[in-house]
Parts: structure tokens; sequence; C-alpha cells
């Protein structure tokens, strides 16, 4: 089975162009699947044969997930792994019959994102306000991911061929490989001119030929990486504010929702988000709308009593 697995990621990232991280999470959940079903009673601790799987089988998975409290979320996406998995196995005759074909996908719990309030977006960027160039770089990390609401993958893959200062454009690389150009406001160009003018002074022992296109530099001169903005990303919201949820992502939120709250199109706001398809960003209507009720509460004399 681990044999055919591995030929299932290959198909993800040779055919269906799959990401990285898309692909690894299926790696995880398969492994994953796979190890329960050796560790099963009739196998013995031998690797099973997918002809072999049963609907039960990965329904009592699935059980064993469940029990261990696992969110439904992360259980959906496991479902999906073994689904697309199964497909895949029926398609290329490594099975007759799809034990996965009707299974269904457990639905998730509906959580609103979180965002960051824009009087405290604008603490953060006075906090951010330095002029060494690792403190102008956080401050081009910061704009530039509220500005553009660009994802954390598609900020650590921007190269400097990607900047086009004239057109206050970038341009990055979404899920699927899909391009698309994203404009920048004003703090955001500044702030990104900026971190250009210094950003060789970053350089350093792990300066590579990979890191002179990248846009942004780790401390070690390396092509800057996920973890490292993370971190830089929550040591400022921490600061300013009280969501729960101090990540790149609730920035990408904040520029959804705040643009929304503005008037804006929502077809126009999924065209700069990068979602495929329009559902992915209604979501933030509904943030949108208890915005709404919240002002309505407060300014309302009848709303409350």
């Amino acid at each position: 089975m681990r044999k055919i697995i591995e030929k299932f990621l290959r198909y993800l990232e040779v055919e269906r162009n799959s990401s990285h991280h898309t692909i690894i999470s299926y790696q995880t959940d398969l492994e994953q699947f796979s190890d329960f079903l050796e560790n099963q009673d009739e196998n013995n601790g031998e690797e099973p044969d997918p002809g072999s799987v049963t609907r039960l089988d990965i329904r009592l998975w699935l059980g064993e997930l469940s029990g261990n409290g696992l969110a439904r979320s992360t259980i959906a996406r496991k479902v999906a792994s073994v689904r697309s998995f199964f497909k895949y196995c029926f398609k290329r005759g490594h099975i007759e019959k799809n034990p996965a074909h009707l299974l269904i996908i457990p639905k998730q719990e509906k959580r609103l994102p979180q965002t960051i309030k824009p009087v405290d977006i604008e603490s953060m960027m006075e906090l951010a306000s330095g002029d060494s160039s690792s403190e102008i770089q956080n401050r081009s990390i910061l704009e530039l991911l509220f500005g553009t609401g660009i994802r954390l993958s598609e900020l650590t893959q921007l190269n400097l061929a990607d900047v086009d200062l004239h057109r206050s454009q970038i341009k990055v690389l979404g899920k699927g490989n899909k391009q698309r150009i994203v404009p920048l406001g004003t703090h955001a160009l500044h702030s990104l001119k900026k971190h250009l003018e210094h950003r060789t002074v970053l350089y350093g022992s792990r300066t590579d030929g990979d890191a002179k296109i990248a846009v942004y530099l780790a401390p070690g001169g390396q092509r800057i990486y996920a973890r490292f903005v993370q971190r830089v990303v929550k040591s400022f919201i921490e600061r300013v504010s009280e969501v729960s949820q101090k990540s790149p992502h609730v920035l990408r939120h904040s520029f959804a929702t705040h643009l929304l709250d503005a008037g804006a199109d929502i077809r126009v706001i999924k065209e700069l988000l990068g979602h495929t398809n329009l559902s992915a960003t209604q979501i933030y209507t509904h943030t949108s709308v208890e915005h709404l009720k919240n002002i309505y509460k407060q300014a309302h004399p009848r709303a409350e009593h």
C-alpha cells in the first residue's frame, strides 16, 4: 500500500500540480491510515493491500480519530485524503471497488474569522517603526500582509522580479500555482521601497542564489521562511490586540473584512484574495454582518431594551 501511496503523491505533484503543503498533508493522513490498518488483528502487523480495505475499516479509523479528540475540521481533511487516494486507486486499476466512494465528509464547525480593529492595526504599524534593516523589513512584512491580503506562502515565495514599484503592484503565486496581480497601497508601497533600499544589509553566511532573488530574508541571510514570519507577526499582534489567533492569516482576514465594511464589492475581494470560488470569500460577509449588529446595538436607542 505504501508504494501506491508514493505513486499517488507523485501524481499530486506532477499531474495535479498540488502545493508542497497539500502533498505533505496527504502523506501524513495516508501514512497514519496505513499504520492503523497494519495494527488490525487480521493484518498482524503486515502492510495491507488497498484492494482488501473495506468501508468498515475506514469508519473504524475515523471512529478512533474522533475518540482521540481530533477536531471535526481535521477529521474532514483526513476523510478527503482517503477519498482522493482510493479514487486514484480505482481509476488506475489498483482496486476493483472503491471503499471510500460513499464516505461522507463530516460537517465542519463554522467559525467566523478573527480580525484586528483598524485602530489596533495603526498601533501595530507604529510599534513596527524602526531604523535598522531588520526593523524596516518587519514593518514591510506587516504592511504587505495587511495591505494586500496575500497568504503566508505567497509572501515567502515573493521574488524581486515579482515586484513592480512603477505600477505599484506585485505578482504572487497562489494555490495551484495560479498567478495573480495584487495592487500595493501607499503605505505598503512606501514600506516595501524602503526595505528594498536596505535589503542587502541582511545578507549573511547563508545567503545563496535563491536568497539573492528573494524579497525578504531570514536572520541567517537565507530566503525568509514561514516560521520566522509567524513569530514576527505574533510578536506585534499580541502587543496591540486581544484576538486569540495571532497569525499572518489574521491579517489576511482583517484585510478582507475591512474592505467589505468599507463597501468593496465581494467579487473584487475574491480576486484580490486569489479565491477560486466566491463561496470561500462569502464567510467575510458574515463577519461584516456581525460588525453591523454591534454598531446597531451600540447606536440604536431601542436595540437592547
